[in-house]
């Protein structure tokens, strides 16, 4: 019975010290310019492939001025999934020119269902759930932050 149990422990402590080196990532200011006023973020950047593979999964909550940058390095069809995310996001797709293009609200947790940006998408920014209706943000609004249009 242990052998079984240790493999199951050992990826357990694995996942855990992963999340808890990610949870401790720098944070930068990022802003929506939307119609109602400029909206600030607190940014982690998902900067290398093994980061973007992982993005939010296994987190359990994040606050709700949080959020995640991938940057793609150029314009291109993405598509993201939900596959180990436990918190619902909203998925906002922003073109090389820093402006939305598509948001994709209320994503499903655990789900391994295709979130396709619907045109080239250079980098997107997943936010807690509710987000992206709460500061008004439409396709058109554009991000400012020191990688973005850079």
């Amino acid at each position: 019975m242990r052998l079984i149990r240790l493999p199951s422990l050992i990826v357990l402590a694995l996942v855990g010290l992963f999340a808890h080196t990610v949870a401790g990532a720098e944070l930068s200011k990022l802003v929506f310019e939307t119609s109602g006023g400029p909206r600030s973020f607190q940014i982690e950047t998902a900067d290398t492939p093994q980061q973007r593979e992982v993005g939010l999964m296994y987190r359990r909550s994040m606050p709700d001025d949080h959020g995640m940058l991938f940057d793609f390095g150029h314009p291109q069809e993405v598509s993201m999934w939900m596959q180990n995310t436990y918190i619902s996001l909203d998925m906002v797709f922003v073109g090389g020119d820093g402006r939305v293009t598509r948001i994709a609200e209320r994503t499903e947790p655990l789900s391994t269902r295709i979130i396709p940006s619907q045109g080239p998408a250079r980098y997107v920014v997943e936010l807690v759930a509710g987000a992206a209706q709460r500061i008004g943000l439409k396709p058109g609004d554009r991000v400012v932050h020191p990688r973005v249009g850079a």
